[in-house]
């Protein structure tokens, strides 16, 4: 069995990695984890400020990754849905604990931000 360390270059864990950990599939992957089955319209709505293209691109992302399945209805207009997959439903608790750090630490992180700002201001 291979062994996969995010740490070396080229490891597929790397890029894993650097998808599931990008802003608009975490916020995918947390929003599927809470409502469930979703719609496009419903995810772009509950996701402010995602375009429709990187919602697109997320969602294909997260697909080919095994974390997201696509269900499209024989409808006109086509009624596409989409959840989180057993493997998807894995990483649930891994982005719930993320994501309460950062709303539990998100005044320490301002204060730390400002803090910097005003250090790199004075020494240019």
């Amino acid at each position: 069995m291979p062994s996969f360390d995010p740490y070396e270059r080229g490891c597929p864990s790397r890029d894993l990695l650097d998808q599931i950990g990008s802003k608009w599939a975490v916020l995918v992957l947390g929003e599927l984890g809470r409502n469930g089955t979703s719609r496009f319209g419903q995810l772009r709505q509950a996701l402010a400020g995602v375009s429709e293209k990187m919602l697109t691109q997320t969602l294909r992302t997260l697909e080919r990754d095994g974390l997201v399945s696509r269900t499209v209805y024989p409808e006109v207009p086509p009624h596409v849905e989409y959840e989180l997959t057993a493997l998807g439903q894995t990483l649930r608790e891994p982005l719930k604990a993320l994501t309460e750090w950062s709303v539990l630490h998100i005044e320490e992180v301002i204060t730390a931000r400002e803090e910097y700002d005003d250090r790199t201001e004075r020494t240019g």
